[in-house]
């Protein structure tokens, strides 16, 4: 019943809103439409008067030049217009006008709205136009004529009527009736009956307008039975012919557009009503179907089955309760989960917590061992030296303390180097380099460890590759890896060297000795600042324990793919290198 309920009074709602906005619009349309309207031209033609009356007052005119102007605010304003003596008489000015060139004088076409129509004159005339004038001149000079047929055509007649005269010449101004409604030569002529009347009927109000005032009155053409606004204001203009500005605008065009929108909402309403009933059905099915959807959900929660999911997405409240209704289930179904979660993530946590403390110590203490073994050394050499105990030793005693001095400085300064990549504070010098000619180097430069341990260095390559790379840093990082797998190999055994292109991107370097394998642990922490995996080896192998720790952060600086892993002989250590692309030197023959 709730349901039927809500429906219902959604439809009823609806519908007396709709019918309830149609009436308004209707009542609306009826009695304020055309009054705005009225009021707005009264507005109008109240404005072009004004600016008629201020133009002319700051210069007066004459007859021509008020002629042109009223021509102008006719065609604006859809209007007709004329100036008034003080006595209320028309002057009648002839606002329409061609002027035309003829040999060697200008004619001046006076359009008057005695005995014209529109269709007299051709349609679209333009400056420049050649046009041929039929009429009789009605000045002395032969200079203003007043037009009996006007055709576009460069050609005299034969023979003009009886008492007319022709002239044809080209256009070089005028000014004709444009965006005026019906007939404009027919209202205009309307002008002297629309004043007649007026005044009969309010004569003396009339003659008490002031500058700046202005009378308007509606008036109805009896013969056409159209409906007029007149406008009546005092000019300002210093000319004594020119004392009233009297103008007159059709109401035809709004009472049709007013009839017109009520015959069509005569029809519209039906229509609208049906549509109405329509989608009061559609909205009931829409409301109800999310309803008892969410009804369900809401029973089921209530049984603590906090699994069921609505189906429910629309972009609406019922969407918007779906998904709160969701995301409360989802919640109240993930909260022991979650607890569950947190505890094994606080175990986690403590765990880190625990390892992070045992590195801290770790570290402590590998600083500890590094630097208190050589400072033990060297205070015992110096105590010597100075109770003057083996004085014939006195130069070894000296190098056994350079040594160790030499030992602690290059900790201290692996330390610092280490603390500058750890603060990101190092920035790469990239640049196209030989790095084949870098490793050669390199395995020269241990000779003598080679030597002592009787190794054999075998390095495969091709010839000229060139990489782009920091070479200072990427050299750093070949010494330590060779130093690393010299010191670990065995004796008599052979290290592999190989550098192999793996795309048309990269290059891989790869280093192989034979020697102890690396444990697992061994294997994930080798990387580590100060880890070794001998630690009784220490300080016979030499190295401070950073060497690979310095390694990585300068490979993930070049963003290189670098790690570690046992092979059946021993150790292999390999990283990628960027290969520099087109290049001079760069050699294409092994691809």
């Amino acid at each position: 019943m709730k349901k039927r309920s809500v429906t219902t009074k959604l439809f009823a709602a609806t519908s007396i809103f709709v019918l309830v906005l149609l009436g308004s619009i209707l009542i609306g349309q009826k009695l304020f439409f055309e009054r705005y309207y009225q009021s707005s031209k009264i507005q109008d033609l109240t404005t072009a008067v004004e600016g008629f009356s201020y133009t002319f007052a700051q210069q007066p005119a004459d007859r021509n030049t008020a002629a042109r102007y009223i021509g102008t605010i006719m065609n604006e304003y859809d209007a007709s217009a004329a100036i008034l003596d003080k006595r209320f008489q028309n002057l009648r000015l002839e606002p329409y006008y061609i002027d035309i060139k003829v040999r060697d004088k200008t004619v001046t076409i006076r359009i008057t709205s005695d005995g014209m129509q529109s269709g007299d004159i051709p349609q679209k005339l333009n400056a420049g136009d050649i046009i041929t004038v039929e009429g009789f001149f009605i000045d002395e000079q032969n200079q203003v004529m007043k037009p009996v047929t006007i055709t576009k055509s460069a050609a005299l007649a034969a023979e003009p009527n009886s008492g007319h005269s022709q002239v044809t010449g080209v256009i070089t101004e005028l000014l004709l009736p444009d965006q005026r409604s019906y007939n404009p030569y027919y209202q205009n002529m309307l002008v002297e009956q629309a004043l007649r009347e007026w005044m009969a009927q309010e004569m003396d109000s009339l003659s008490q307008l002031g500058e700046g005032q202005a009378a308007h009155m509606k008036w109805s053409d009896p013969w056409s039975g159209v409906n007029y606004m007149l406008v009546l204001e005092r000019l300002r203009s210093g000319n004594e012919d020119m004392s009233y500005m009297f103008v007159m605008t059709s109401l035809q065009p709004v009472s049709e557009a007013v009839s017109l929108l009520t015959s069509y909402f005569i029809y519209v309403v039906p229509s609208v009503i049906m549509i109405l009933l329509l989608l009061s059905f559609v909205f009931s099915r829409i409301v109800s179907k999310p309803l008892v959807a969410l009804s369900q959900l809401a029973a089921r929660m209530a049984n603590l089955d906090f699994t069921v999911r609505t189906p429910i997405r629309s972009q609406d409240e019922f969407g918007e309760l779906s998904r709160s209704l969701n995301i409360l289930s989802s919640n109240l179904d993930d909260t022991l989960r979650e607890l569950t979660n947190a505890n094994t993530k606080l175990q986690e946590d403590m765990q880190e917590k625990a390892r992070l403390e045992r590195l801290r110590k770790e570290l402590i203490a590998n600083i500890s061992h590094e630097l208190k073994t050589p400072l033990g050394i060297v205070k015992g050499f110096a105590e010597g030296l100075q109770d003057n105990v083996a004085y014939d030793k006195r130069d070894r005693y000296v190098a056994h303390i350079l040594s160790e001095v030499d030992k602690m400085n290059a900790l201290i300064m692996d330390m610092l180097e280490l603390s500058r990549y750890e603060a990101k504070a190092v920035r790469l010098n990239r640049s196209n380099y030989l790095i084949d000619e870098q490793v050669r180097k390199a395995v020269d430069s241990f000779d003598v460890q080679r030597s002592s341990k009787q190794l054999i260095i075998e390095f495969t390559s091709e010839e000229h590759v060139r990489v782009t790379a920091d070479a200072r840093r990427m050299e750093q990082v070949i010494v330590n890896l060779l130093s690393n797998a010299i010191r670990y190999a065995f004796e008599h055994s052979t290290i592999r060297i190989a550098l192999n292109r793996i795309s048309t991107e990269q290059y891989s370097f790869q280093i192989d000795n034979n020697g102890p394998q690396l444990s697992e642990e061994q294997l994930l922490r080798v990387w580590e600042q100060f880890y070794r995996g001998e630690r009784s080896r220490d300080r016979k192998s030499g190295g401070t324990g950073l060497g690979l720790a310095i390694c990585r952060h300068i490979l993930e600086l070049h963003g290189s793919t670098y790690g570690v892993e046992n092979t059946k002989d021993g150790v292999s250590f390999y990283f990628t290198v960027a290969r520099s692309i087109g290049e001079v030197g760069d050699n294409n023959v092994h691809e």
